[in-house]
């Protein structure tokens, strides 16, 4: 089965292809590795550079590969970008799916796994989050992804073209101390908290610390990288066996404070990582946790990671291996 992973370089493709390669499959990867890094694509992998926005590009991989699968993760994906430039995300979320959905119409490709995210649900009615809770994006990148969503569905009306949106939560850690983040910038805590005792800032800013939650800073769902792209796998697998579109949740099921995420950094690094309290970000939910019920039962989803030391001791190793990104020092 010959498999093709769009945005593929990139962090989450990046470790979701090395795993489909651990398993068997046949890799096909396209990146304009505008974010994504040559370096981390796995050697095995036929390698496209290119752009899912150009039609004839994408018609070329189409037409020399048998394809049996995609795997979606090509995307902008910084909400504050989003909000002062959505111009782009609307051109490179919403066309690009567009280009590929009628490339993939035109070359009879049927499945496809989709990179959605936890930002589609906005403000939570409720915690944890379900797959049927109301979808109320507050951002232009939540909205795209949504949007995304729905282009899937009517092709699927239309065409028969099977998707499965997996819904991300807050992804983290690395694979082997080789394969981790690497944004710039960077905006995630994790790696943002890493800098401290890598002496790339003085402190980690905590946004608010007045919050309804049990020590006043915010709540999220961290899951490790690797639970992540297993999950897409085991998806791809589901719809080769029944092919019924559909969405899930991907999240730990547990939600972590900003400062419980920095104790539990300084006691895997042994550093003491100095924070300063700033003013909220507006639009900053207290609480985002998922309901991953129906992954876990309907996929055979499994949670390797669970205990947010080990997610953090894994991008530390990483961190530390390539400070600079994938610049190894």
């Amino acid at each position: 089965m010959k498999v093709l992973v769009l945005g593929g370089a990139g962090y989450i493709g990046s470790v979701t292809v090395h795993r489909l390669i651990e398993k068997g499959y046949s890799v096909v990867v396209i990146d304009n590795l505008v974010t994504g890094h040559r370096e981390a694509v796995h050697p095995k992998a036929i390698f496209y550079e290119g752009d899912l926005r150009d039609e004839a590009f994408l018609d070329t991989v189409l037409s020399n590969e048998s394809i049996d699968a995609v795997i979606h993760f090509a995307a902008s994906s910084l909400v504050g970008e989003s909000v002062t430039n959505p111009g782009k995300y609307y051109d490179n979320n919403v066309y690009g799916t567009l280009v590929l959905l009628k490339s993939l119409v035109k070359h009879n490709v049927d499945k496809v796994i989709f990179s959605s995210t936890a930002a589609v649900y906005g403000e939570p009615d409720r915690v944890p989050i379900l797959e049927t809770d109301p979808t109320h994006p507050r951002n232009p990148y939540g909205e795209t992804k949504l949007a995304m969503e729905r282009m899937f569905h009517w092709f699927d009306v239309a065409h028969g073209i099977k998707s499965i949106a997996l819904r991300y939560f807050n992804v983290a850690g690395a694979i082997d101390g080789r394969i981790g983040e690497a944004h710039e910038p960077e905006t995630h805590l994790i790696p943002l908290i890493l800098q401290v005792p890598l002496c790339k800032r003085d402190y980690i800013s905590v946004y608010g610390a007045d919050y309804p939650t049990r020590d006043g800073s915010c709540i999220r769902d961290y899951i490790h990288v690797q639970d992540i792209a297993d999950a897409h796998i085991l998806a791809m697998e589901r719809l080769q066996e029944k092919p019924v579109s559909d969405v899930y949740n991907l999240g730990n099921g547990q939600g972590f404070s900003v400062f419980e995420m920095i104790d539990a950094a300084r006691e895997v690094t042994g550093h003491p990582i100095p924070m300063v309290i700033e003013d909220r970000r507006p639009g900053d939910p207290a609480v985002l946790v998922a309901s991953n019920e129906k992954a876990v039962k309907e996929l055979g989803w499994t949670i390797q990671y669970p205990d947010v030391k080990d997610i953090i001791r894994s991008a530390w190793e990483f961190h530390k291996n390539f400070p600079n990104g994938y610049k190894k020092v």
